[in-house]
């Protein structure tokens, strides 16, 4: 061995070198020709309202395109399509989603009427909703914001549950930031845990659109007041390469800027571009910015949804070729979407409890028994959107949303509430206001003041003024009683009162002049007890007292009756029902509504005749349907009313006026019984500024006043017709018409408020 190792020594440590470079120079050789690891890509989402539904757009090309995207972060609408996208969502899921949303209900100022108690529905025929202001010890309160958040944070509970495992949101399936603004300190906040939804809805706290929302003890705004393209964010997160859509609305031109709405929001967007820029600055030509072309769109035009889509793609697809080199292979990008899917969640079981969280003015837990998700049972996501829109219908609370919180033995559900800060005392202003060419015209001005919480069993007092032609007060103390009844039944009772004065004119031809102008004071004291079904209605059973004084002033010669002042008393059992699914109190699109009611009593005064005392009743029957289909609507209606026992010497009803058989006087026709019908059809017009929506429409009537049910046997039936242009602004509906009807020229009417 010693001699073999001497010969061949040489030989031998040379081949033992070679062997060892060999094994060291091959992994280095082999991993030069490994492919690089790709750079982090982070994706950047503006702000601008409507417009940010662009990024869907851009988001169905990058997936297009196999351009895997490892980190977002977004402000504002970029927010919301960001953190779903973030979560889990395809592309062409959020397409869908976005598609499928109702707008214009995400934005209302309030729950769909139908939704609401028949108390807050009542409040619609007398003032616009729109308009309420908060009264107390310091002074008179506006609200936050004049447009509802609860239909925006129901959908965006309803698309983030999936992923409300993850509470820290570098664990989603894609890391994840969204931008707000501090209102306090203006400073810039990071949302980078806690809870998906609402830090999507804190990010789209929109000035002066939507009430900021306090996170954390911190009061958040719209984050594009300070980063409305956050691109040192994405760049935090440890992007190295970034894709930029920025799309915030670009300043206006001088010809918007003469009203304070236009000078209100140039400066919003004045201070948002400043901050895009100083952003946009830091882009290296790395990274890529696609800025789509919105000519003609607006940050309000989310009815336009497709049309934004589709830009955000077109402007995406022209920029492919800069995206080229962050292209990946189908199978790493197969596993980058296999990495994206978001963890599955355990199933879910019974509720364990049914909570609520947040109220420090209300007792929610009292109308419990009339919400549809109950502890025992399964969580279902329908059941507890409907249950936010019953909490919302209150009136009560700025903010409704809900969230499941994970227990020890499974999920509860926890309603999650905040009371308007402006509350529990509220004020409505009103206006009527009526002209025609006939020289008539009446004036009004009105207040609705409503005072909730007056106990925890939910009591309210409502306090209502006129002032002007028809002066009145009116007031009421309402308590629902705390009985567990089935089928969302409440017991309630009401104990009201009122004073008012009303001018009419009588006439004893309808064709001709008045004959007497009659003045009508009158006080009532009521007491009721009765039963709400849910959002459908109310029925009352009660005690009704009043005092009146009728005195008939500018008698005419042909004026045969009644001369002087006549004093009277009115007392019994009264009963009241009314239903109403309308979806407007004016302008019904769809929906029905029955009222009814009915007196039985005495009447007695010692001005009377003996015809008009003794045992009387009365009844009063309305009913109105609504159909439409697209933008036309059908309408039908029908009143019948009349009197037996006791009649009083002056007539007890009237028709005349707008859609009553237009073209006459307000109760020019007039008698102890009527009986009305009418059809009608409109179109919806263009919503034009300032309004809920524009309407041309026309109705055809048919009715009649008599002094007895026999006399309309004989009696003809008049017939009156309208033609009108009307529009639903917050100041209650505005409407210029023509009527016409039998015997009397076309008149022309302008009126504001209840015609």
């Amino acid at each position: 061995m010693k001699v073999l190792f001497s010969r061949t020594g040489p030989f031998f440590l040379v081949a033992l070198i070679t062997v060892v470079l060999t094994a060291s120079v091959l992994p280095l050789h082999a991993l030069a020709h490994e492919e690089p690891a790709r750079p982090r890509i982070g994706l950047v989402l503006s702000g601008g309202g409507a417009r940010g539904l662009s990024h869907v757009g851009v988001l169905k090309v990058l997936e297009r395109e196999r351009i895997p995207v490892d980190v977002i972060a977004g402000t504002s609408m970029g927010a919301i399509v960001g953190g779903l996208y973030a979560a889990g969502m395809t592309a062409g899921e959020v397409e869908k989603e976005v598609l499928r949303l109702d707008w214009d209900n995400v934005f209302a100022s309030r729950v769909e009427r139908r939704e609401l108690s028949q108390r807050r529905k009542e409040q619609d025929f007398e003032v616009a909703p729109l308009f309420e202001l908060g009264v107390g010890a310091d002074g008179v309160r506006a609200p936050l914001g004049p447009v509802s958040s609860h239909g925006l944070e129901a959908h965006l509970r309803r698309l983030t549950l999936p992923a409300r495992q993850y509470t820290d949101f570098d664990q989603m399936p894609t890391p994840f930031r969204a931008v707000a603004t501090d209102m306090e300190t203006g400073q810039p906040v990071i949302l980078k845990d806690g809870d998906l939804a609402t830090a999507l809805r804190s990010s789209m706290s929109v000035p002066g659109v939507f009430a900021p929302v306090e996170v954390k003890g911190r009061i958040l705004g719209d984050g594009g007041l300070v980063n409305n393209t956050p691109v040192d964010v994405a760049r935090a997160m440890g992007a190295e390469r970034l894709i930029v859509v920025n799309i915030g609305t670009p300043l206006s031109k001088r010809d918007t800027l003469s009203s304070f709405t236009g000078v209100t929001a140039q400066m919003i967007n004045i201070l948002t571009e400043q901050n895009v820029q100083r952003n946009l600055a830091t882009l290296t030509p790395r990274d890529v910015l696609i800025a789509p072309t919105l000519d003609g769109l607006t940050a309000g035009d989310f009815n336009r949804a497709r049309d934004f889509m589709v830009q955000g793609e077109i402007q995406a697809e022209a920029l492919v070729l800069r995206m080229q080199d962050m292209k990946v292979s189908e199978a790493e990008y197969a596993r980058w979407q296999a990495q994206r899917k978001a963890r599955p969640l355990p199933k879910a079981g019974p509720l364990r409890e049914v909570r609520f969280n947040g109220s420090q003015s209300t007792h929610p837990e009292t109308i419990s028994d009339t919400l549809e998700t109950r502890a025992g049972e399964e969580f279902d996501v329908g059941r507890a959107e409907r249950d936010l829109r019953r909490l919302a219908a209150t009136g009560d609370y700025l903010r409704t949303d809900y969230r499941l919180e994970r227990m020890p033995e499974g999920e509860g559900l926890v309603f999650d509430l905040q009371d308007k800060p402006w509350g529990p005392d509220y004020i409505q202003l009103g206006l009527d206001f009526s002209a025609d060419t006939e020289g008539r015209s009446a004036f009004n001005l009105k207040l609705v003041h409503n005072r909730h919480w007056l106990d925890d069993s939910g009591a309210e007092w409502r306090n209502f003024v006129r002032l002007g032609s028809t002066p009145s007060i009116l007031t009421e103390w309402y308590r629902p009683m705390g009985w567990q009844m089935p089928d969302g039944l409440r017991a309630f009772v009401a104990v009201n009162g009122g004073l008012q004065r009303r001018s009419t004119d009588v006439y004893t031809d309808p064709v001709d002049k008045p004959v007497l102008a009659l003045s009508t004071v009158s006080r009532s004291l009521g007491a009721d007890v009765g039963l709400t079904w849910r959002e459908l209605g109310e029925v009352r059973l009660g005690w009704s007292n009043q005092w009146g004084r009728d005195e008939p002033e500018l008698i005419s010669a042909r004026w045969q009756g009644v001369q002087t002042t006549q004093r009277w008393t009115e007392k019994g059992f009264r009963l009241r029902g009314v239903f109403d699914q309308l979806d407007s109190a004016y302008f019904p699109t769809q929906g029905w509504r029955v009222e009814g009611l009915y007196v039985n009593g005495e009447r007695n005064g010692s001005d009377l005749s003996q015809a008009a005392k003794g045992h009387m009743s009365r009844w009063d029957l309305n009913a109105q349907a609504a159909a439409s289909v697209g933008p036309h609507i059908f309408q039908v209606a029908a009143r019948v009313a009349g009197a037996t026992g006791a009649l009083p010497d002056l007539p007890r009803y009237g028709l005349g006026g707008f859609q009553q058989l237009s073209g006459y006087a307000a109760d020019q026709l007039s008698g102890q019984q009527v009986a009305l019908v009418r059809a009608g059809y409109a179109v919806r017009l263009a919503t034009a500024p300032l309004t809920r929506g524009v309407y041309l429409g026309g109705s055809l009537e048919a009715g009649n006043a008599w002094q007895r049910w026999s006399e309309s046997e004989e009696g003809r039936w008049r017939h009156g017709m309208s033609l009108y242009l009307g529009a639903d602004t917050s100041l209650g509906p505005v409407f210029a018409a023509i009527g016409a009807a039998q015997g009397v020229r076309p008149v022309l009417m302008i009126f504001v408020g209840r015609p």
